[in-house]
Parts: structure tokens; sequence; C-alpha cells
């Protein structure tokens, strides 16, 4: 552990002066007010199981995501969240950024920006670059990875690579306008309890802790124009006190705050309200529990009330399985159905899951707050 943490400070160190200092609150609120209302997906093809098949060469397939991308299209969703995996990057740099370059081609034929997930804490810890098997029958997100893996957090190489990749990938689309955000890293402290706790790094969380901020650095080493962050999803944010402390490094180092929820709309409300109590502008980049009171027509209007982001789980019922509950680790659906799909707007040949999803997004859409027309703060730097 000495050994990576001296490689991480020496690194860190070297780009000390060669980055984008973190928005102010203010410059924070006036991009956002610029924008239009964010409402979109978490997105990923829906015939690829993982990050991993998605981006690889073999499996990537853009006229699978035009024709999902034109069913989202006509909802009027505008933004999709779309995770990278850094293996791929790892084994395939330039045919990676050529990928994005081409989803961003297709999002943007469809009015849509993305905002890219680079680390995720999600998943299997244990990440093959190569040939994906099939997902576990009846299991919600069976086959889906971290990224890094136990590998990639552990090994002073592979921290290098990683840190390399973050601040490279992010310079390669630094000033692309279809690039809404950044999303550094989805679920820094998930120790995946409920599914690959066996598998887990005993200190994951402290190697996280140290490497998150690090992370952030390099991200802003690869001088972006668009804003970065990572969002909450556990624990108390009542107050900067309650936090935990890998939660204070993704306030403190985000400039918009971000965050998911997949509970009803009291608790969607109540969380709402302590975010905005740090000053920035917020976003909801996760929420559609429709067994948990996380539905379109419960958590939209809130959204739309306190002028909040607001993206779905996921998409197009795929090989993901995200319509099923989280309990299916626990319980497989696989002689039955769930009274009601988790997640997923679209039935994985075109048709809605439910119709009336399509009216109440296109209403919040007309009843949300205009963007502004302003101009672009110069001063980015400071709180």
């Amino acid at each position: 552990m000495k050994r990576l943490a001296l490689v991480i400070s020496l690194f860190s160190a070297s780009i000390a002066f060669a980055q984008t200092a973190q928005w102010n609150a203010g410059a924070a609120s006036d991009w956002y007010a610029r924008q239009p209302w964010i409402v979109g997906a978490n997105y990923i093809q829906s015939n690829t199981v993982n990050q991993i098949e998605m981006w690889q060469a073999d499996t990537f397939d853009g006229d699978r995501i035009d024709m999902e991308l034109g069913w989202a299209e006509r909802l009027g969703i505008n933004t999709l969240r779309v995770s990278l995996a850094e293996v791929v990057w790892e084994h395939d740099s330039s045919g990676l950024q050529s990928r994005m370059g081409k989803l961003l081609k297709i999002a943007d034929k469809h009015k849509m920006r993305v905002i890219f997930v680079l680390f995720d804490s999600s998943g299997d810890p244990y990440p093959e670059w190569g040939h994906q098997r099939q997902p576990k029958p009846g299991v919600r997100n069976s086959l889906w990875v971290q990224s890094p893996g136990v590998k990639g957090l552990t090994d002073p190489k592979q921290v290098e690579q990683a840190l390399s990749y973050a601040e490279d990938l992010v310079a390669a689309f630094s000033i692309d306008k279809r690039v809404l955000a950044w999303d550094v890293w989805n679920e820094p402290d998930n120790i995946n309890a409920a599914s690959y706790a066996n598998s887990e790094l005993p200190n994951k969380l402290e190697i996280v802790r140290d490497l998150l901020p690090k992370v952030f650095q390099y991200v802003r080493a690869g001088v972006p124009t668009q804003p970065v962050t990572s969002g909450l999803w556990q624990g108390d944010w009542s107050s900067e006190a309650a936090l935990s402390p890998i939660e204070k490094i993704q306030i403190e180092k985000s400039d918009i705050v971000s965050f998911q929820n997949y509970a009803g709309p009291e608790e969607f409300e109540k969380r709402v309200k302590w975010l905005q109590a740090f000053h920035r502008p917020v976003m909801c980049t996760g929420f559609l529990a429709r067994n948990q009171g996380s539905s379109i027509e419960a958590i939209l209007p809130i959204a739309v009330k306190y002028d909040i982001g607001a993206l779905v789980g996921d998409l197009v019922q795929g090989k993901t399985q995200r319509w099923l509950p989280w309990d299916s680790w626990q319980k497989p659906y696989v002689d039955r159905e769930p009274s009601v799909w988790s997640q997923d707007l679209f039935h994985t040949t075109g048709p809605l899951y439910r119709e009336q999803d399509a009216d109440v997004i296109k209403q919040m859409i007309a009843s949300a707050p205009k963007p502004v027309s302003s101009k672009p703060s110069s001063k980015k730097s400071g709180k």
C-alpha cells in the first residue's frame, strides 16, 4: 500500500499545475441555467451485457444504438448517461475513442448529449477483456463490471494506467459540445454487499478514498470545458458533517452535485432538499424502481418543481436485465415475472412498457423551466 500511495503522489505532483480548477458556485449555476431541462436515461446498447461488451469492436452496434435512440427521441429525452470501461481503453484506446465519437454522432442526430461515466465501483470486481458470458437467468445486472477492478485498484502500474486513462480520455473530448458532463466515479463507496461481497477487497473503501481525489485531479488535467461530478447514492446527506469521507470528496470536488435515488417521492424530495443546501446545481443521474415507488409519474414532477435534471436508470429492456428488481440476486426470476418492471422504458422490440410514461415525460418537458441566454462566466476557480 505504501508503494501504491507513493505512485499516486508522484503522478499527482506531475500534473499539479496543468489542470482546470473547480468551477465556483456562480459559474456552475450560470452553466446550468443555460441548459434545457435535463431529462434522460442511463443507456447501454440493449444487446450487450456490460460496458466491456458494448465498447469492444466486435460487439459495438451503431445501428442498434441509432434505432434505440430514435425511440427515446420521440419521448423528448435529451440526455444519456453512458458508462465506459477502462479495460477497453487499456487494450484498444484508439478504437474506444473512435466508437465514443460514433455514439456522440448518433446521439447528436437524435438531439441528445452524453454524460460519460469514467469509473464504477458497482459490479464484478474482476472485469475481463474479450468475450463476455451470457447473463445469469433471472438476475438483474448479473455481469456488470467494476472499472477499475481489484487489479486496477491495487497494482501500481494499473493505477498509473487508470489515472492516465482519465486524463487522456477527457482531453480527447474536452471541448466537444456533445458531451454534457463527466461523471468521474459511479458509486465509489459501493461494496456490493448483496452480490459480490465475498470478492471485494477488505480495504476497498480506504483505497477508493485515497484514489478518488487523484482521479478528479487527472480528469481536470484533461482541461474539460464540461462540468465534472460524482454522484452520491446512499447515506445521510443532511449536512456536511453527516457525509462520509468519500461523500465529502464527491461534494467538495464536483462542479455540479449529482445523486441517485430509487425510493419513493417523499424520500426523493427530502434528498433533493438536502443537496440543494450545498448551493450548486443538482442532477439526479438515476431513478426509476417502480416496485419501490420510484415511478415516472411520482418523481418527474418533483424534479421539475425543484429544477433538477433527472435520468431513469435504464432505457431499453436487454441483457443487463434491469427490468428485474434488486432482490433477484437473492431470488432469481427464472420461472416467474416480477409484478411490475423495476426499470426500462422500452421493450427490446420498441414498444413502451407503459404508454402513460410518454405522456408524463412530455408534460414535464413542457412545464419545465426554460434555459436562459447569457454569456458564460469567465471565472471558474474557487468556491
